[in-house]
């Protein structure tokens, strides 16, 4: 991170704290005690297999799963229980893997979802413009007829629009080809560099999570299994971990 990135994101703060989060659906806990930190304006990527929890933790920081044991802060301060609305007044952004468009809107109209006023969307817009440009000429076409990785892209720009301090991204890289993949570590890159904003990635796609995160995590079982920076020997480290 840049010495001007850092101060930007020391500003705007974002920081992420998880302790001992426990989680789950049922009887059944599916993350165990995780422990985990996000500074201002870092991006760590959380990766892992199919089924190990991943899915699980973001939705639980979310408040969409409750909270079993644990803490969850955000720059210091308590957000379990809150509300994915509260949670994002608060400046929490969230990318889901599942596709939350409105299939039949427009473009325009699935980004004005993210705004609360019709008086901030012209600048929201001009925002992820500079991100995704084919976006702007494309105002009035109906998401549904976008491509799959022009989906993507458009869920990622809806999640930018309101300059969120902590974005939480659920497997944005899955299924793409390697050109919109590119397009979109730009994205994070530029995003960060730009405000500041602090990330926490669950991802599969191990080269894209190494070129954009500066650390990573395991999670293996519903529980770290390793973590560390993002390094020259950071690919074979963590390659050990997900082929077993």
């Amino acid at each position: 991170m840049s010495d001007a990135a850092r101060q930007s994101a020391d500003s705007r703060g974002g920081a992420l704290t998880l302790d001992g989060v426990t989680s789950g659906y049922g009887a059944v806990s599916i993350v165990k005690g995780v422990s985990l930190k996000v500074a201002p304006g870092e991006i760590v990527a959380l990766l892992g297999k199919n089924g190990m929890g991943k899915t699980t933790l973001l939705k639980t920081i979310l408040g969409m799963v409750g909270l079993r044991g644990g803490a969850i802060a955000v720059d210091g301060v308590s957000v379990a229980g809150l509300s994915p609305a509260k949670l994002v007044a608060l400046g929490v952004g969230y990318a889901p893997q599942e596709q939350p468009l409105f299939q039949d809107l427009s473009i325009r109209d699935n980004l004005r979802l993210a705004v609360s006023s019709d008086r901030l969307l012209p600048a929201a817009l001009e925002r992820v413009f500079g991100h995704f440009p084919f976006l702007a000429d494309r105002l009035a076409q109906r998401a549904g007829t976008l491509s799959g990785g022009e989906q993507k892209m458009l869920i990622l720009a809806r999640a930018l629009m309101l300059k969120p301090r902590l974005l939480l991204i659920d497997e944005i890289s899955e299924g793409l080809q390697p050109s919109v993949v590119d397009r979109i570590a730009a994205a994070l890159s530029a995003e960060r560099a730009a405000s500041g904003a602090t990330m926490l990635i669950v991802e599969q796609n191990l080269d894209f999570a190494l070129r954009v995160a500066d650390r990573w995590a395991v999670l293996k079982l519903g529980e770290i299994d390793d973590e560390g920076a993002t390094s020259p020997d950071a690919r074979e480290r963590i390659l050990r971990h997900l082929s077993v």
